[in-house]
């Protein structure tokens, strides 16, 4: 009986220390909806993804978060891409994901042979969206970094995070975007640039918007072409095809040298991930 009572207690611990392990790692998620007073109540939904023993951290003034601005594609939801914010709050960021577009906007339209294709408001309206963010969450997470923020975004999302990068690039730390099409790369090398590549007979980059391999290399720039179609870069797309972005990605943040020092190739060429994710692709 006490050999059982023993061994019951030992699981218990074990039981234990692992939901306790488990709730440190937790990542909590919320959704919220503020109103811009500048922009006549303009509702702005935000989701925030932080984990859990990070956030209390920053309560308590011991340490500060990084900051994540995800930015959602023309007629995806801000909510559709967990496994890019979970990537960032699992590192420790404090993750924020943008909806800009409310349904009084209207549908969005292309203009050939203008700026952007027209598009210039549509990136105002997402930096107006940002900072008013970003001032608001001042007073909730005031332990944050807003000065060296990491824009992520996929297409007319990375066009906003390339643009919001282009106006403000004191701010910026890093830039990942997911298949931008119209704004042009920046390439003065004050910040590393991740960029991962479809490969989709419709979605196609405008001329001059992705530099040439040299210039990548000189800026900084690490240029992921995929097999995978542009509309697969958000939660929509297979597994084999997130946890592929997951993964380099991963790498890319691990990487703390100078821009314009990065070592590309290593995660552009990498034929072992691509492959194994192409193949995975095909099984699913």
């Amino acid at each position: 009986m006490k050999r059982g009572m023993t061994i019951l207690l030992s699981i218990c611990v074990l039981a234990a220390a692992g939901y306790f392990t488990a709730s440190k790692w937790a990542i909590r998620h919320k959704t919220l909806t503020l109103y811009d007073p500048m922009r006549t109540d303009r509702p702005v939904e935000v989701d925030i993804s932080v984990r859990r023993d990070r956030e209390m951290e920053s309560i308590a003034d011991m340490i500060t978060l990084p900051v994540a601005i995800l930015n959602h594609g023309n007629t995806v939801k801000f909510t559709e891409y967990s496994f890019l914010s979970n990537v960032f709050a699992m590192r420790g960021y404090l993750v924020v994901s943008v909806q800009h577009d409310i349904e009084a906007d209207g549908a969005m339209v292309t203009q050939a042979d203008e700026e952007y294709v027209g598009r210039r408001p549509h990136y105002n309206k997402g930096i107006a969206n940002i900072m008013f963010v970003l001032d608001e969450l001042k007073n909730s997470y005031p332990n944050a970094d807003y000065h060296r923020l990491t824009m992520v975004g996929h297409s007319n999302g990375g066009d906003i995070s390339m643009y919001f990068a282009k106006r403000h690039p004191e701010l910026i730390k890093k830039v990942v975007t997911l298949d931008n099409l119209r704004v042009p790369f920046i390439t003065d090398g004050k910040f590393k640039i991740l960029s991962f590549r479809s490969k989709d007979p419709v979605f196609k980059a405008d001329p001059g918007v992705v530099p040439d391999e040299e210039m990548c290399q000189k800026a900084g720039i690490t240029v992921v072409k995929t097999p995978y179609q542009h509309n697969e870069l958000s939660d929509r797309g297979p597994d084999g095809v997130k946890s592929t972005i997951q993964s380099i990605l991963d790498r890319f943040l691990d990487d703390n040298t100078p821009s314009g020092q990065v070592e590309a190739e290593k995660l552009r060429d990498d034929p072992g991930l691509l492959a194994a994710a192409a193949a995975n692709q095909q099984q699913q």
